[in-house]
This record gives C-alpha cells, sequence and structure tokens, in this order.
C-alpha cells in the first residue's frame, strides 16, 4: 500500500506514503487512495483527513505522474483517469474531507486540495498548478475548482505562471482556510475533524451535497461542451504536448512552439 491509514474515533487518516516518488498521484497511488476513503465510507467514519507522511524532499505531492500520461492522441485528463476518480470520491464522500498540508504541492494534487471541503497548512506549505510547463490541456471540471476556490483572476493566475503560491497567499486567496505553526497542525487538523464528528452527520452529509450539486450548477449548451473538447483535442494532438512529455523524461526543458 502506498498509504497509510488510522482512526482517532469517528475521524479516519489516511495519509499518502510513497517518498520515492514524492508521493506522485500514479494510478496504483491513486487506487490505495479512492480505496481508503471508500473503506472510512463503508465504516460510517464521519471526518476524513488526507495528510502525507514526512519526507526528506518537503513535498506533499509532485502531482500527476508524469510517465503515466498518454503519448497516443489520448486525452490525459479524462473522465475516468483515476486522478478525476479520485476527485469524484472526495466530493461525494458523505462528511467532510480535510487536507492537511506541509510541504509543497504540485500539479493535480493541487486540484485535489481545491477539492477538498477544508484545507489547512503550515508555513512549509505551497501550491502550483502546472499543465502549462509540460503542454498538458486541463480539463474544464478541473479549471472549475479553482475557480469556484479563488475566484477567475486568481485561478488565472495560478494556471498562466505556473509558479508557487507560498502559504501566506495561499491563505488570503482560500486555498488554505487557516495557516498553523508546523508543530501545531496535525493538533489542529484532528481537533477540528474531531468537532465535526459531534454534529449531525446527516445534516452535514445534505448541506455537502448541496454545496457540491450547487457549485457545478451552470449549464453548459452542447455546442459549448463540443467546443471545449474540441480545444483541448487540439493541445494532446500537438507537438507541444509530445514535446513536454519528452522534455519531462529527458529532464530537460521543453522547447514549446504553439503548434
Amino acid at each position: 500500500m502506498m498509504v497509510k491509514t488510522e482512526k482517532a474515533g469517528k475521524v479516519g487518516i489516511v495519509s499518502l506514503n510513497h517518498p520515492e516518488k514524492l508521493n506522485a498521484l500514479s494510478k496504483e497511488l491513486v487506487r490505495d487512495l479512492v480505496t481508503a476513503i471508500e473503506s472510512f465510507k463503508a465504516e460510517k467514519i464521519r471526518t476524513v483527513i488526507i495528510s502525507a507522511e514526512p519526507n526528506k524532499s518537503n513535498v506533499w505531492s509532485a502531482g500527476h505522474y508524469i510517465p503515466e500520461l498518454p503519448e497516443n492522441h489520448e486525452d490525459p485528463l479524462g473522465y475516468f483517469d483515476p486522478l478525476e476518480v479520485l476527485l469524484r470520491t472526495i466530493q461525494r464522500y458523505p462528511g467532510p474531507v480535510i487536507t492537511q498540508v506541509h510541504g509543497s504541492v504540485w500539479g493535480g494534487a493541487c486540484d485535489l486540495i481545491m477539492t477538498s471541503d477544508i484545507s489547512i497548512g503550515d508555513p512549509s506549505s505551497t501550491f502550483a498548478i502546472t499543465p502549462a510547463k509540460i503542454g498538458v490541456p486541463y480539463n474544464a471540471s478541473g479549471i472549475s475548482h479553482f475557480i469556484a476556490r479563488l475566484g477567475i483572476n486568481q485561478a488565472k493566475e495560478m494556471f498562466f505562471t505556473a509558479r508557487p503560491i507560498d502559504a501566506v497567499l495561499a491563505e488570503k486567496w482560500g486555498i488554505i482556510n487557516h495557516l498553523v505553526k508546523e508543530e501545531q497542525l496535525a493538533s489542529y487538523v484532528l481537533e477540528m475533524a474531531t468537532h465535526m464528528t459531534t454534529l449531525s452527520p446527516l445534516s452535514i452529509k445534505v448541506i455537502k451535497e448541496q454545496f457540491r450539486i450547487l457549485s457545478n450548477a451552470q449549464a453548459l449548451s452542447a455546442d459549448i461542451f463540443e467546443k471545449i473538447e474540441g480545444l483541448r483535442t487540439t493541445v494532446w494532438e500537438s507537438n507541444d504536448y509530445h514535446e513536454g512529455i519528452k522534455a519531462f523524461r529527458e529532464k530537460r526543458k521543453p522547447n514549446f512552439t504553439g503548434e
């Protein structure tokens, strides 16, 4: 297993634990994470905390595992991509899901933070969404997660610069709900999660589902949806996409041409 699980009363804690790959969200790690969350659901665990085991690189998660991205003209972030399944699992969990962040968060892992109900970090936490660094066409659902959490101006800045947002700015923008000292992080998050378990689970379940429905309430016509998919297809079929993946594997800076 690439994750560790434990329970503290009615709180379930699952920790990313694959330091060799900087907790990159590979198919195997994501599968283990989904399995753990679904197991908590079956046990009627009321609140879930997602954290990461400490590692020397101080990386919470390096994001999508790039070697697993397709190179044969397939959508790299399709509906059934394991990361997309994980995000929907978090959104549809009947209780609050809290992300506890120590270290840097990159790429698709940043989307995981945006999809969680509440995120709490310490001063080491940073957040960067990086598809433009490797020529990946991010999907509409993922972009909507950022817009819903941050607003359109901050979301654009994160996507267009691919630069890390430090902990102080992350709290100001609403990426994290609270910024606490490193030595207090685990106890602070557990206290909040435990408090939530004393409240009505049915009420929280229904309210959370309303939040999910209302945040996704903007209707798209079939024409607009098809246009979005068409725009994204031009990217994953482009030379830039293949150059980005190739450059990552060769550990060099990509040479993007816009073609």
